[in-house]
């Protein structure tokens, strides 16, 4: 009886210990997430970066860019937005 009541005892601490391991790691993954979201640009720093972004469209559409300067380009402006 008493190797019976240890595999129990043994095998409910284990289903214990998985839960709360599953509810912290949970925890620490959503805290995570939560701190590695930017904060929304306001309204006028947006307008201003679809603004610089339009004419650099503009840019490469006429001939003026090539592909790998609109990119880079574009992230250097995007970098800084």
């Amino acid at each position: 009886m008493g190797l019976l009541r240890t595999a129990v005892r043994t095998a409910v601490v284990a289903g214990i210990a998985i839960r709360v391991h599953e509810r912290v790691a949970a925890r620490q993954q959503g805290r995570w997430a939560e701190s590695t979201v930017a904060p929304p640009l306001p309204v006028e720093a947006r307008s201003g970066v679809l603004l610089q972004l339009k004419e650099l469209g503009g840019l490469r559409d006429d001939g003026i860019l090539t592909d790998a300067e609109f990119e880079a380009e574009k992230a250097r402006i995007l970098q800084g937005a």
